[in-house]
């Protein structure tokens, strides 16, 4: 994994109910370290949908957690220029196993809803947002620039898993 990115298990607590589980708390400072949490949002994609490629400048570190369906999250580092290909994390996520991975915001980084069903996540953030300025820099989610480094090639979000 590239550095400062890491996942976290969420223990699932069931009963006859339904389950509850703790989606994030301060004392984790193994997995936090010392981030404040200032802002947290709600998004959902339909089935297929990509929302790539963003990065934040000043600092921000966001957390994901899939709470229905699944996503594909991936986090791209190409800093070094002097190499042909970056670095490239893929991470499965779903309300099934739940998870919060946390992504330094200088990576390059985005989701895809993968499955068939709409795919709910929540996600929190370091910064609040700037609407008059926001600290966000983009690519388009199919950029040649971003070379998966498995295959030399720009990385493909729609590539089948067993190819």
């Amino acid at each position: 994994m590239l550095p400062g990115v890491r996942i976290y298990e969420l223990k699932k607590n069931p009963d006859e109910r339904g389950f509850f589980s703790e989606i994030f708390r301060e004392d984790w400072k193994d997995f936090i370290e010392n981030d404040h949490i200032l802002q947290a949002n709600f998004s959902m994609s339909y089935p297929g949908m990509i929302r790539a490629w963003h990065r934040h400048n000043r600092g921000q570190v966001d957390y994901l957690i899939v709470l229905r369906g699944a996503q594909k999250i991936c986090v791209y580092d190409d800093a070094d220029k002097s190499k042909s290909k970056g670095q490239l994390d893929e991470i499965l996520a779903s309300g099934e196993r739940l998870q919060a991975v946390r992504v330094p915001g200088h990576y390059w980084h985005g989701t895809k809803a993968i499955g068939d069903i709409p795919s709910v996540l929540v996600y929190f953030t370091t910064r609040l947002y700037d609407y008059d300025n926001p600290d966000e820099e983009r690519r388009p989610w199919n950029d040649p620039k971003i070379i998966d480094p498995r295959t030399g090639k720009p990385f493909d979000w729609n590539k089948p898993p067993y190819k």
